[in-house]
Parts: C-alpha cells; sequence; structure tokens
C-alpha cells in the first residue's frame, strides 16, 4: 500500500511499511529542523503524520520530546468518581498505550531501495532492516518509532541473551520473537523433574527455541519443536543449530506426529486481544492458544508422561482469568495436577509503583504446572 504526500510543489508517493499493522496516515505534512516539539505533538495528536527531511538524530530528539509530552498527566476535574475495577484499569491502561502509540507512530522516515536512510547523520540500518524485513527493492516510509525498534532487535540479536540454564550460552532472539529476558520461566523448565524414561519431548510454540534447548541439554533424546510464525521458526532453527542440540524444529499450528514422554507449552499469559501482530506473544484472546493445549495435552502424552504448562498467574490478578477457570480447563481436558513449582518476576515493572498495572505485576507468580492425564 502506497502513501502519497505534496512536497515542494510535487505530489510523491512510497510504500507504506508498518509491522504493527497501523494503516497509512491520510495526511502527512514535511518536517524538518526547524518544526517544534509541541507542533509536532499536536499535528500527530490531530491524525496528521510527519514525514522527516532533516537530520536523522534531531528526528531523534523530536521523537523524545514528543514522548515526554505523551506521558504527561493531564489534570483531572477534581471530582469524586467511583475507582475502576481492576478489567477496566487494564483496559484503560492498554487504551492509554494504544493512542501513545499511534501518536508517537506519526514521525515518519523516509528510505530507499535497499533500506538506506537519506537523511543526515542518519546510521547503517540495512542489515537491521533486512533481517526484519527482508530485502527492499523500493522505496518505502516508516515510523522512527517502528525503525529504532528494528535497530534495537538486530542489537539483541547481535548480543544474544544469556540463559543461566544453558551454562550461560546465550540464546539471539529476532525481530518480532518474544525473547527470554524474564529467565524465571526458563529456570522453572531447568528445574523440573523430567519424567522417568522420557526420550522424546515436544515443546509447543517454541519461539526462539530455548525451552527446547533446556531440555535437549538436560538430556531428553530427541524434543521437537513447533512453530507457525516463520520468523519464530528461523530463530529456533538458528539457536538450536548454534548450540548443538538435538532439536527439530517443525513447522506446525500446535502439535507435531505423535505422542511424547514431556510436553512443553508457555503460552501467552494474558487472554486479550493484541494490538498488532507483534503482541501475540503476550496477548492471546480469550486464552484460545491455552484452552487448545489443555484439551488436546492428553492425546498427546506417553503413558507415564507429563505435560508442562508455564504460565503466569497476572491475568488472575487483572481479573481476566480465575483461579478456577483455570482448574475446570484441567478438569475438561481430562488432566490432574502432579505438582507445581512457582516463581517471582524479576523484571523491573514488578518493582515500579508508577506503573499502572503496579499492583498486580508485583503479586504475579510464575509457575510451571506438572499435568498428566487423571487416573479413573
Amino acid at each position: 500500500m502506497d502513501i502519497r504526500w505534496t512536497q515542494d510543489g510535487e505530489e510523491r508517493s512510497a510504500r507504506w511499511r508498518s509491522e504493527n499493522g497501523a494503516p497509512p496516515p491520510r495526511r502527512i505534512v514535511v518536517a524538518d529542523d526547524r518544526t517544534k516539539a509541541d507542533d509536532a505533538y499536536r499535528l500527530a495528536c490531530e491524525g496528521t503524520a510527519l514525514l522527516w527531511q532533516g537530520d536523522f538524530q534531531n528526528a531523534r530528539q523530536l521523537l523524545q520530546a514528543m514522548a515526554r509530552r505523551a506521558d504527561r498527566t493531564p489534570k483531572r476535574k477534581k471530582r469524586k468518581a467511583p475507582e475502576p475495577s481492576r478489567v477496566q484499569e487494564f483496559h484503560l491502561h492498554r487504551q492509554a498505550q494504544g493512542q501513545r502509540a499511534r501518536t508517537l507512530g506519526m514521525l515518519l522516515i523516509p528510505v530507499e531501495a535497499g533500506h538506506a536512510v537519506p537523511l543526515r547523520r542518519a546510521p547503517d540500518v540495512r542489515q537491521a532492516c533486512t533481517e526484519a524485513y527482508g530485502q527492499a527493492d523500493e522505496p518505502y516510509v516508516v515510523s522512527l518509532r517502528e525503525l529504532l525498534g528494528v535497530v534495537g532487535a538486530h542489537e539483541w540479536r547481535a548480543k544474544g541473551v544469556e540463559i543461566p540454564a544453558l551454562a550461560g550460552e546465550r540464546i539471539h532472539p529476532h525481530y518480532g520473537v518474544f525473547s527470554p529476558v524474564r529467565g524465571e520461566y526458563v529456570d522453572l523448565v531447568a528445574e523440573a523433574p523430567i519424567p522417568d524414561g522420557t526420550k522424546l519431548a515436544f515443546d509447543i510454540g517454541t519461539g526462539t527455541g530455548v525451552l527446547a534447548a533446556v531440555l535437549a541439554r538436560r538430556g531428553v533424546e530427541r524434543v521437537i519443536a513447533t512453530d507457525q510464525e516463520p520468523r519464530a521458526l528461523a530463530c529456533a532453527r538458528e539457536n538450536v543449530t548454534r548450540l548443538n542440540v538435538n532439536v527439530e524444529v517443525l513447522e506446525a499450528d500446535m502439535w507435531p506426529p505423535g505422542r511424547a514422554g514431556l510436553v512443553v507449552c508457555n503460552p501467552p499469559w494474558v487472554p486479550a486481544r493484541p494490538g498488532s501482530p507483534l503482541e501475540h506473544a503476550v496477548y492471546d484472546p480469550d486464552g484460545r492458544m491455552l484452552k487448545a493445549f489443555l484439551s488436546g495435552l492428553s492425546a498427546r502424552l506417553e503413558p507415564g508422561g507429563e505435560g508442562w504448562l508455564i504460565l503466569s498467574d497476572l491475568a488472575e490478578h487483572l481479573g481476566l482469568r480465575t483461579r478456577e477457570e483455570l482448574l475446570e480447563a484441567f478438569a475438561a481436558g481430562g488432566l490432574e495436577v502432579a505438582g507445581r513449582l512457582d516463581t517471582r518476576p524479576r523484571h523491573p515493572r514488578a518493582a515500579d509503583p508508577g506503573d499502572r498495572l503496579h499492583a498486580a505485576r508485583a503479586a504475579e507468580v510464575t509457575s510451571l504446572w506438572r499435568l498428566r492425564p487423571a487416573q479413573g
């Protein structure tokens, strides 16, 4: 899809690119080093995009200035209003975050064929953009915010994430694949007792392949890891090859053929609609993946086998799911709990009282549920 704008009295166009699925802006004005932050923020709030033609580093500074304005706490009228419920607070938070993202996404950057940015002091983003987007044979326009995210993802991919459960070796996440920076859930898989006699394990929704690699390093003879996202499949294959572990990565909606002595799944934790394609690793509408895993698990286990469900209870603290509903889903799948390991989150937001969802994050517990077919 193309976008159009007027520059120097001429009608111009370029391809519109947005990995978040943002629609192309309808109104575009040209901005440069003379553009003031207040004017840019006002235009963005009104739905007018700014196509930058000045110094690249000045564009970054302008984006930071717009972000400061977006983060200002609005003055509220002095009147008593009922406190929002936990669910309402969650949806208000997501609504505010979505509006912030849309506003800051209005600062646009032109990119030439081959992923070259034709601006003064622009960094070389060709490798980062090729990793995220593939080859580019024509010019395009992208939001500066997304472009900086692509560059950041490239840096994470190059550096990697150290995994203590892999003896300090690193997992290298690709753009758009959930990074294992929250290592507590990986530690649970490294600690849980593997069922006796397990020779084959499945890792459902493998992402970077980190859990499959941990299982292989723990002595499981063969691990099959599945995913349906092309980026995740490429990422997992690259990681397991680098780590030299016996993991086969298959494209599948969920299940590979056959049965296994151990089936592991770390589904999206929050049963809500993702705001963009990149949020599917966190948000799962109506808990569809969780329900599909629980309903199909028993039929995929060998006798004496276990299914490990790694799940945060954040949704419970947000009022989006109850513990009773989770236990009922176990029972509906013909499953019983053989054991459970718990851990507390270590990420910074859990200790940030300024976070709008701080109360829920501070109470969060991530659990590894050891599930097996119910006896009788």
